[in-house]
């Protein structure tokens, strides 16, 4: 797909999430979303995708930090519960309360029976979600073992995304058949009915976050609210107005170019 194709595609969809928004705001719906997969997968760039033109105050993202020592102590699911949309509100997981299934348990910060414990009541949790009025879509994205690490690799000497390789990256890239184990044991218990997983098919990054736009409004039902045509008021006059001879300190203005440092 060239650049071109991607762009006008893109555009026709973010026309359509605007009109999403206007709807989930008139008619108080309330929806969440849950975005996981291997790492390099490439959720960050479906959810930018998402996200880049409308209100982050209707769409919020969430992606929640290491639990602190007094949530370790809490219920698992507690510290998610507080995010979860309130009316008028579309908000999006960038991982979520299945951290547990995935990550926590191949890398060894839960123990067996906890993750075991959470599978059992997971499905309970989302059925009392989804019966509260909440709309659940949960994706999983599903990137090769060969674009993977194409795209680690990449991390490395790109300066603008270094940060995503973290050690826990690094570890969890050696343990391919650990995760596929743990994905297959989370689908098994957790791909309920009411709460169902999407595979979202990601090597082709532009293709994915295209197809995942256009899932998102196939599964959030929404019609086009009809609006006046936007005039924009004329301007007041002036009526002696003179703009001060005040020292702005300005943004320094550059001749952006190869000789810039």
């Amino acid at each position: 797909m060239t650049n071109k194709v991607y762009r006008n595609e893109l555009k026709k969809l973010h026309v359509e999430l605007v009109k999403l928004q206007q709807w989930v705001i008139a008619k108080s719906l309330k929806v969440c979303i849950i975005f996981e997969g291997r790492d390099g997968a490439g959720k960050g760039g479906c959810i930018k995708a998402l996200t880049e033109r409308v209100s982050p105050r209707v769409f919020r993202v969430v992606a929640l930090p290491a639990p602190t020592e007094r949530q370790k102590s809490q219920m698992y699911t507690q510290r998610y519960i507080e995010h979860l949309p309130a009316a008028g509100e579309i908000v999006i997981f960038d991982r979520s309360w299945y951290n547990r299934a995935g990550v926590e348990r191949v890398m060894g910060f839960a123990s067996e029976s906890q993750v075991e414990r959470f599978l059992e009541q997971a499905p309970g949790v989302e059925k009392a979600m989804v019966e509260s009025g909440i709309i659940l879509l949960k994706i999983w994205l599903e990137v090769s073992e060969e674009e993977q690490e194409r795209r680690l690799l990449a991390r490395i000497d790109d300066g603008r995304k270094i940060w995503k390789l973290s050690p826990m990256d690094l570890k969890s890239f050696s343990r391919w058949y650990d995760y596929s184990r743990a994905r297959d044991a989370m689908f098994a218990a957790t791909d309920t009915p009411w709460a169902p997983w999407f595979v979202l098919r990601s090597d082709d990054k532009k293709r994915a976050r295209l197809n995942v736009i256009d899932h998102v409004l196939r599964h959030v039902p929404h019609e086009d609210l009809k609006r006046e045509k936007v005039k924009l008021p004329k301007r007041q006059e002036a009526k002696g107005y003179v703009e001060p001879d005040y020292p702005y300190k300005f943004v320094a203005e550059h001749a952006w170019g190869a000789e810039h440092v």
